[in-house]
């Protein structure tokens, strides 16, 4: 290839690098799934945790239930590589939300908190009352279909793999199935996206 020829491809290759980078920083991201509403909890050590705790962090949110003999074993633990990997990171937190209030105490939230043996500042367990917990999963988190919080809670039961990620903005901006190990891995790559973003 002639020099000529060089210069107009190597021209070229910069064009289109220089056309890419234009368009990443200025074309929007997509739009959240959905926005993160305030919520007030207590945590395994009865302490509140609000929505003001979590400002500025990526964060994963999911719903077990710790006398679940089925699935929320498995999410858990297909969790912990995840707590492992960004455990040591300011900015990155775990809430488990329990979908059974009415036997997860403070106090079981503790014994179960303890049998994981996990850093409970960065994997926090979390209880409440049923309507608060059901509706930031459904409205919130989208984890389960909103309609079905229009169902008595008393006979109304939240039981979903899914697991959501939210951004340092509270801005859920996806959703992982907690029971496959490919979707882990595809959740702890997002995560790291996240935490590069700034809070605002």
């Amino acid at each position: 290839m002639s020099k000529k020829g060089m210069f107009y491809v190597g021209f070229f290759v910069v064009l289109v690098m220089a056309f890419y980078l234009i368009v990443r920083k200025w074309i929007a991201p997509p739009p959240p799934i959905s926005i993160v509403q305030p919520f007030s909890f207590l945590d395994q050590d009865g302490k509140r945790v609000t929505n003001d705790d979590v400002k500025g962090k990526v964060y994963v949110a999911e719903f077990f239930f710790t006398n679940c003999t089925g699935y929320c074993p498995r999410m858990n633990n297909n969790l912990r590589p995840v707590y492992e990997k960004f455990k040591n990171d300011k900015d990155f937190l775990i809430l488990s939300h329990t979908c059974d209030p009415e036997r997860d105490s403070v106090q079981q939230l503790k014994y179960y908190s303890d049998s994981m043996k996990v850093d409970t500042h960065k994997w926090i367990f979390l209880t409440g009352p049923k309507d608060s917990l059901y509706g930031t999963a459904r409205i919130s988190y989208t984890l389960d279909d909103p309609n079905d919080n229009l169902l008595d809670t008393k006979n109304n039961f939240l039981h979903t793999q899914l697991m959501a990620v939210v951004n340092k903005k509270g801005e859920v901006r996806a959703l992982y199935d907690g029971l496959k190990p490919t979707e882990i891995n595809k959740m702890m790559k997002k995560i790291e996206t996240l935490l590069k973003e700034p809070a605002e």
